[in-house]
């Protein structure tokens, strides 16, 4: 990973930062896109320090963005671009569950717009880079939660029975369906696109689902522990040609029939588009 630059967001706490620090220990440059700039700033000193321990060049660099505005995600896109026009490995990590419906600045229900709309933009926004690297890897991270996700273009955020688990669940299955719906628009590039479950890990996320939020603190995987698969799917060379999977403990598992509709996944694309206003230019 010596020069490689991954981009990972939500990497301040749990998972993510977890995922950075392995990696800017292999030597990657870790490209840090966070909400929080105090913790942000204090995960880039830990990520930078465990660099130097290991005798690596890697270390970090710090963006700031509000995942749940569309406008911050194209800013930090351009940002990251101008700075780092070669990507190597783009990890969409960055999640919550919220407990009551809230609507971001675009009147988007913000668990949607965090774990799966900002997924969408910056896997488009950031192609260039990605396309400039030549080999590159995409790495979403979902959840087995989607199997109790849903998909109904009629209630996509879950305007009518909106409860925290359910929303978060559907949003693990659209990051899946987009994992699916990326890796064919790909297909014949260098460029992979895979997905994982990292296992019920003790991370924020859960602060607002008391039930899972206990869980998390007793039942649960490290973050460390969490982050092994995201980092397999990011630097090992086992993974290096393949594309369109997902994968629990660093190996290939099922998903659900419905996450594999082809015509499903293409018309949530087409929503995500017209909300977003990317991802058009791709073809199916």
């Amino acid at each position: 990973m010596q020069g490689k630059i991954c981009v990972i967001t939500g990497a301040n706490t749990g998972i993510g930062k977890a995922a950075a620090r392995a990696l800017a220990e292999l030597g990657a440059r870790i490209v840090m896109i966070c909400r929080d700039r105090v913790k942000g700033e204090r995960a880039l000193s830990e990520i930078d320090a465990a660099a130097a321990k290991a005798g690596r060049n890697g270390g970090a660099d710090l963006y700031i963005a509000d995942l749940s505005s569309q406008a911050d995600v194209r800013a930090v896109a351009r940002d990251v671009l101008a700075a780092h026009p070669r990507i190597d490995v783009l990890v969409n990590n960055a999640g919550v569950a919220l407990e009551r419906r809230e609507l971001t600045v675009d009147g988007i229900e913000r668990t949607f717009a965090v774990n799966y709309l900002a997924y969408f933009m910056l896997g488009n926004l950031l192609l260039p880079g990605l396309r400039a690297a030549g080999r590159a890897r995409v790495i979403n991270v979902s959840s087995d939660a989607h199997r109790r996700g849903k998909l109904d273009l009629g209630n996509l955020q879950r305007e009518r029975d909106y409860s925290n688990y359910s929303m978060y669940a559907d949003t693990k299955l659209h990051d899946l369906m987009f994992t699916y719906a990326l890796a064919r628009r790909l297909a014949g590039t260098e460029i992979t696109v895979n997905a994982l479950h990292p296992g019920l890990v003790a991370t924020e996320i859960w602060r607002q689902v008391p039930v899972l939020d206990f869980l998390s603190r007793w039942l649960t995987l490290s973050p460390e522990k969490g982050a092994r698969t995201t980092v397999y799917l990011a630097a090992s060379p086992d993974v290096e040609a393949v594309t369109g999977k997902y994968f629990v403990k660093c190996k290939p598992a099922t998903t659900t029939a419905l996450s594999h509709d082809v015509s499903l996944q293409d018309r949530l694309w087409a929503t995500s588009v017209a909300l977003t206003g990317v991802g058009a230019e791709i073809e199916t």
